[in-house]
């Protein structure tokens, strides 16, 4: 459905009311201060954006969405972080389609109407100690016996494992042949016995990562999705979300914002930062990189990609991406000086008079941190070296 620009002017007015009357200013702040958040954060705001039929926005209106438009997400996603609003948790736009195109009847029942609320939180057991870049290689195995499936193996870089009651899991059912064949897709309730998670502490103070330890884990057969064996085409189909979801697009919009906010105010011996041609060139540059990574979504967004190009594009889009934050982190980096080498999560509010640089701001209080963190976005979700080969075998053969 196309839009006219008065009609999507409406939409983002009303999107954008919403969002100031309504997000809580700690969420605002947490997010402006790329702090860590909580389970009851995300929770919170999807629970508040389920008021208005919003929290799961690339959703069609038959399984609970909104039914929006390409432009109508972008206008949203625009809004959100304009408001200083924190991501979506991002695994309702993996599992969920997933279980829209491959799930069963009553898989979609049961599993589809509380997730945009969070009222049951997923995760992702994909990477394994022994399989990340390469994800055909896992060795989860997993066995018939008798009314259930039995899981052994383990899994790493879990991100939310600690808070979920649901794992979507490949797992190995099939040895020998081609790695892809001998895989399959599973629902695995968290609370079952034999699941063991253990957090992993990263260097920005968050703990969303995990290992899960899966020892004669008893799964339903209702649990499987799709097809025994066939699981990679699920896993595919989901790492094109994955990967569109890993554009960026908020993180850098809320990079520039404080990077033109410090350029413009921060001074080194007496000169404003952004008054340095060498710096305002490499900031306009990355700005117009940006402007790029987003009209690139849109037109993935909109379908306006052809067939065979699309996994190309999607690719291409989390490459660009991943770099895209550490390009503009790193120039964040350059304009808090001190600053930025002061900041760790619980720190407090830094000042870098000492070396000259007038600047000070509570947003940079974790930015330190963080700037180590964003190291790996070119590794998640599948590595810069990966989606540079995925592109190259589709275009070059």
């Amino acid at each position: 459905m196309s839009h006219t620009t008065a009609s999507l002017e409406v939409f983002r007015e009303e999107i954008r009311a919403f969002l100031a009357a309504e997000l809580p200013a700690r969420l605002r702040e947490k997010t402006r201060q790329f702090l860590p958040l909580e389970r009851q954060d995300y929770v919170s705001l999807h629970r508040l954006l389920d008021t208005r039929g919003w929290a799961a926005p690339g959703w069609p209106r038959e399984y609970g969405g909104p039914g929006w438009s390409a432009e109508q997400r972008l206008v949203f996603e625009e809004e959100l972080g304009a408001a200083g609003a924190p991501r979506l948790y991002p695994h309702v736009n993996m599992i969920g389609p997933v279980l829209q195109k491959f799930g069963t009847p009553d898989q979609k029942a049961r599993f589809l109407p509380p997730m945009p609320r969070l009222d049951e939180i997923w995760c992702q057991g994909y990477s394994e100690p022994g399989a990340g870049s390469d994800l055909a290689s896992l060795s989860t195995r997993c066995e018939r016996r008798d009314e259930h499936y039995v899981v052994t193996g383990q899994k790493i870089w879990t991100s939310y494992a600690h808070w979920a009651d649901w794992m979507f899991c490949l797992v190995r059912t099939r040895a020998g042949g081609k790695p892809q064949e001998g895989i399959s897709f599973l629902l695995i309730d968290m609370r079952s016995p034999g699941v063991r998670v253990r957090r992993i502490p990263t260097i920005n103070g968050a703990s969303d990562l995990n290992e899960v330890f899966l020892d004669e884990v008893r799964v339903p057969f209702d649990g499987l999705v799709h097809k025994e064996n066939e699981g990679w085409t699920v896993a595919k189909y989901l790492l094109g979300f994955e990967r569109t979801g890993g554009s960026s697009i908020a993180t850098c919009r809320l990079l520039l914002e404080r990077l033109l906010s410090i350029a413009a105010s921060g001074r080194l011996g007496g000169t404003r930062l952004m008054e340095n041609d060498v710096l305002r060139a490499r900031i306009v540059r990355a700005a117009v990189r940006l402007r790029v990574q987003e009209q690139a979504l849109a037109c993935v967004l909109a379908g306006d990609v052809a067939p065979e190009l699309r996994g190309i594009e999607i690719s291409a889009l989390k490459l660009h991406g991943s770099e895209l934050v550490q390009e503009l982190s790193t120039l964040l980096m350059h304009c808090a000086g001190p600053a930025g080498m002061l900041c760790l999560p619980d720190a407090g509010e830094p000042g870098a008079g000492e070396a000259g640089l007038e600047l000070e701001s509570p947003e940079l209080r974790a930015l330190g941190a963080n700037y180590l963190d964003w190291r790996k976005t070119t590794i998640y979700g599948g590595t810069t070296e990966v989606q540079k080969n995925l592109i190259a075998r589709a275009l070059l053969g």
